[in-house]
């Protein structure tokens, strides 16, 4: 895996060079420098994944081999970190489309895009294929389809219902219809329904939503093309004619094979659910970072994503759109305890300075949103800090909802070093609570969860 080091920087594409790079090297360090002080109520792990390509420049940001880079906290202690790549069939070569067939394999997948833990089990989650579980030290123990009763892709976006204890979820296939699936698993990891839901064609689906009593769908105008994926392009493209509208299909009616009722939406596209929630009536609210288009005239097209806000009248058929702030952001994340509940706060990254010319190199801050009065605060570290998506953890089980911590990798553009980071979730003005440093960098990637065993 040393060619793509010996390649010169200025003849790869953005998302190869500098920290979009990937490392090549899966380190184990112990007992790790803390500045400041680690709270002693942190027990568990942080682990974060994202596209570190194994074998050369991929074609796009998305496409490559799945990394987690975790770190183990305890008594104070940053005991250890340890990157490692999911060893996916893909990494070991196998293709997950057969050109000659036009079918998928779905346990072929990079398992790039999120980590999360449900009933004491881990996955490394991508949306194109099934779960790939690891054990709590980030080995690989392969791919999951919960006893044979998964027979679609899964979410890179499972939400966790604080109230049940399930992980709803579903799948995209792009191939031949149902393209969209209902999955729901229990509490205690069995996967225990399946509803497919009525789409008109391959619509690409990053996220979904959750209520207390509904389970919300995008159905967004970004499609996919077989032929682009054969030709090994981007498989995602805009596509304006196919419309844009968002389903509540209610979580209890969904047992009896009901479908989702429909409400058309201006055209958008969503990658990102901050929360929903519902009045126990005819009432529903969804919180999500809005983009005008995606990739509307190339791969690299990304417009800019605003928080807004949808809210559906199940008695009317009607929804209002408005939007919430503008302040462009990613990765917006909440305390999972209020997860389809009424919340107050969210996170989310933002850049520094949002008419700076750099784009994807800029510098960045965590912006802290307060969805009662409208307004957001913001983290900031200085002028050469790059966040990841920034992760909440309560103090304990009884705290509020801003009390506890906001934890992320921090790239430092300066130095060229990462460092894990743990910040005072109520308190934006207040210095870091812990500073970590990384004894290898950790580039740019996706999503993340606190694991807390």
């Amino acid at each position: 895996m040393t060619a793509l080091e010996d390649r010169p920087e200025t003849s790869l594409p953005w998302h190869m060079r500098g920290n979009y790079a990937p490392v090549l090297t899966e380190i184990d360090a112990h007992d790790l420098p803390v500045e400041g002080a680690i709270p002693r109520d942190l027990d568990g792990r942080f682990l974060r994944n994202g596209a570190n390509p194994a074998n050369g420049p991929t074609m796009h940001w998305f496409a490559g081999d799945g990394m987690i880079h975790g770190i183990r906290l305890r008594d104070g202690r940053a005991e250890w970190y340890r990157n490692r790549w999911v060893r996916t069939k893909a990494l070991a070569g196998a293709d997950r489309l057969d050109a000659l067939t036009g079918t998928m394999d779905f346990t072929v997948g990079l398992a790039n895009t999120h980590v999360l833990a449900h009933a004491k089990r881990i996955f490394a989650l991508e949306e194109g294929s099934y779960p790939n579980e690891l054990s709590p030290d980030l080995d690989t123990l392969g791919p999951c389809d919960f006893g044979g009763r998964l027979r679609t892709p899964f979410s890179a976006h499972p939400h966790i219902c604080p109230e049940t204890g399930e992980m709803h979820s579903f799948g995209y296939e792009l191939i031949s219809a149902p393209y969209v699936t209902y999955h729901v698993v229990d509490a205690a990891g069995n996967h225990v329904h399946s509803q497919p839901i009525d789409v008109p064609g391959p619509t690409m689906v990053h996220d979904f939503a959750l209520s207390r009593n509904y389970a919300i769908f995008l159905d967004l105008p970004v499609t996919f093309s077989l032929d682009e994926a054969i030709k090994g392009g981007m498989p995602f493209g805009w596509d304006e004619g196919y419309g844009a509208r968002i389903g509540l299909l209610h979580r209890d009616k969904a047992r009896q094979g009901a479908q989702p009722v429909w409400f058309d939406v201006n055209l958008c596209y969503i990658f990102h659910i901050l929360n929903a929630w519902d009045d126990g009536a005819n009432t529903v609210w969804l919180d999500a970072g809005r983009h005008e288009s995606m990739w509307k005239g190339g791969a690299d097209k990304f417009e800019p994503c605003y928080l807004w806000r949808w809210r559906f009248d199940l008695t009317t058929g009607k929804v209002h759109e408005e939007q919430l702030d503008d302040v462009s952001h990613a990765f917006p994340r909440l305390d999972d305890r209020l997860v389809g509940l009424k919340n107050r706060y969210g996170w989310a990254v933002a850049p520094r300075d949002p008419a700076d010319p750099n784009g994807f190199e800029a510098p960045t801050v965590i912006a802290k949103y307060d969805l009662e009065t409208k307004k957001y605060e913001r983290y900031d570290l200085g002028p050469h800090a790059m966040f990841g998506e920034p992760v909440f953890v309560p103090s304990s089980d009884g705290a509020g909802e801003d009390e506890g911590y906001i934890m992320m990798f921090v790239y430092d553009r300066a130095a060229g070093t990462s460092s894990f980071v743990i910040l005072d979730a109520h308190d934006t003005a207040a210095a870091p609570l812990a500073r970590v440093p990384i004894p290898q960098r950790v580039p740019h990637g996706f999503h993340g969860s606190w694991v807390p065993f």
